[in-house]
């Protein structure tokens, strides 16, 4: 599939069957989301995948899947073929970004304008979503209102954070978010050249 296919088809889905996806598939997906950019090559990103039915329901239920049921959607959450759930460490960053190689003229760590490890994940995030398209799946994204919850039902260290829920699996025909009635703001409104 063209690259331009892929992210035409990327979307999010709320909606899966319970048709294993094969381990060597979700590691894949996995590599790919490895490659995201990292500053300073920090790689502070990790993926914990979730396909254990009770884990997933556990996760679900910290995601409130039950109010998005409310609304009229299925259980997205609980019933996919695996979470990818992508964390981000600020420690690994601070840690790289005061080696040799990393430090100012004053040997002290640059002031970050930006929290770099933020952009970082996110970049891991969107490459799992266009992975999954890739390998002829679906996925969608579901925040975790309780960080705290999901860090300890998954084990995670406490220096990471996880950023949200990754549904991921073949998929069934969907409610779409009543958000997407909005369209897509034309070209020439998102970009600008040169200057704003």
């Amino acid at each position: 599939m063209e690259f331009r296919d892929i992210v035409a088809r990327r979307r999010m889905v709320r909606h899966f069957s319970d048709e294993p996806v094969d381990r060597a598939v979700l590691e894949r997906i996995a590599a790919v989301a490895q490659r995201a950019p990292s500053a300073g090559f920090s790689q502070g990103q990790r993926l914990v995948v979730v396909t254990e039915p009770e884990v997933r329901a556990r996760v679900a239920e910290i995601c409130h899947e039950g109010e998005y049921m409310k609304d009229g959607f299925d259980p997205w959450i609980s019933r996919c073929s695996a979470l990818f759930v992508p964390c981000v460490s600020e420690r690994i960053y601070h840690d790289r970004y005061r080696e040799p190689d990393k430090l100012q003229d004053d040997a002290t760590e640059i002031e970050w304008p930006i929290p770099y490890w933020w952009m970082d994940v996110g970049c891991t995030v969107m490459l799992i979503l266009l992975a999954a398209v890739d390998e002829g799946l679906a996925a969608g994204f579901a925040g975790a209102p309780d960080p705290n919850a999901l860090r300890e039902a998954l084990g995670i260290p406490a220096d990471f954070a996880p950023v949200g829920v990754i549904p991921v699996g073949h998929p069934l025909p969907d409610k779409r978010s009543p958000s997407l009635r909005r369209g897509w703001r034309p070209l020439d409104e998102f970009l600008r050249w040169e200057h704003w």
